[in-house]
């Protein structure tokens, strides 16, 4: 006991001296990197305004029972305060313990995950085979390129809102299968259809981005390994095995993360190519903004819970992913 009561002011004084070093470490780095912190002060200012904010006001939201009739409001020449209360985690657990969690939260969870890996795996298969074929020597290979990423560039909401009028009935699409004698489903009515109507227009949309970026990866690869490898009489199959796919691998690990992130939280294709007319085909974060400003009255705290739940979700996601390419980056050392 003793020795413990002579150990703590020395370890007091470790700690003063840690936090005085620590001090001195920050001034010394704002002397010599004044200029570069200069220059970054704005960006992290816009993005505590625009991403701190609402974040941190969102998180607050979801411990509250907030919705449009007890929020601050504005009616007339009269300002109504808020009388929204705190209540906890009581939303999280509403949203995914509660009565009709399933209808509410799972069901939207797990169409949102199958659609995400639908939509992923196809978008990539697609690109990289494009990839492949725009990275052969083939006569007009530009224009091939330019037509290829074309919907790319085209504003998301102009492809989508394009793609609504060629699947509505009697639109091209339909017009198309009925002359060759095939169904014509209700690309924007029946549930089945609805999600397949999705997929097609979502891999439409995100085609080009898998392709350009694979394009990349390909083009930096050696000849000299295909080389080797068809001297040693490697088919064209080996050759992709054992050459192509290990050498894209930092790239096309990048662009799997970012496609799955953007395809969990694609809210525009969704939205704009059946609006709230399909229940079924509602992912996470459709149905959080539905909750929030496509029903009366507007539920803000359950709809920010979604959102959190949807944040920590990605995060999770991504720290396994991360460390799952981590360890196989050792294991092929």
């Amino acid at each position: 006991m003793a020795v413990a009561v002579q150990g703590a002011p020395g370890e007091r004084s470790r700690e003063r001296e840690q936090r005085a070093g620590l001090v001195q470490r920050l001034k010394l780095s704002y002397s010599k990197y004044w200029y570069a912190y200069a220059m970054i002060a704005p960006v992290v200012i816009v993005l505590g305004v625009l991403v701190g904010y609402p974040l941190v006001n969102g998180i607050y939201l979801t411990l509250t029972d907030a919705n449009s009739l007890n929020s601050a409001r504005q009616i007339g020449l009269k300002h109504i305060p808020a009388s929204y209360h705190f209540i906890g985690l009581h939303n999280y657990a509403d949203v995914l313990w509660g009565p009709g969690s399933y209808d509410r939260f799972w069901s939207h969870f797990v169409w949102t995950v199958v659609w995400t890996v639908t939509c992923v795996t196809v978008t990539f298969a697609i690109g990289l085979g494009l990839a492949m074929l725009m990275n052969q020597k083939l006569r007009g290979r530009g224009l091939y390129r330019m037509l290829l990423i074309l919907p790319w560039a085209v504003p998301t909401f102009v492809t989508v809102f394009s793609w609504r009028l060629m699947l509505a009935d009697g639109g091209a699409v339909n017009s198309l299968l009925g002359a060759v004698g095939l169904p014509e489903p209700s690309w924007l009515s029946d549930p089945f259809a609805q999600k397949t109507a999705a997929i097609l227009v979502n891999t439409w949309v995100g085609v080009p981005f898998m392709m350009v970026s694979l394009l990349g990866g390909l083009q930096s690869i050696p000849a000299e390994l295909y080389e080797a490898a068809e001297m040693d009489g490697a088919s064209p199959w080996q050759r992709f095995q054992h050459v192509t796919l290990p050498s894209l691998r930092s790239v096309s690990s990048t662009v799997l993360l970012l496609g799955v992130i953007w395809t969990f939280n694609q809210f525009t294709v969704l939205y704009v190519l059946f609006g709230n007319n399909a229940p079924d085909t509602q992912i996470l974060v459709t149905w959080a903004y539905y909750l929030g400003f496509g029903q009366q009255p507007r539920d803000y705290a359950q709809s920010a819970t979604y959102g959190v739940l949807l944040l920590s979700i990605l995060i999770v996601f991504t720290t396994f992913y991360r460390r799952w390419l981590a360890r196989n980056e050792e294991s092929s050392r």
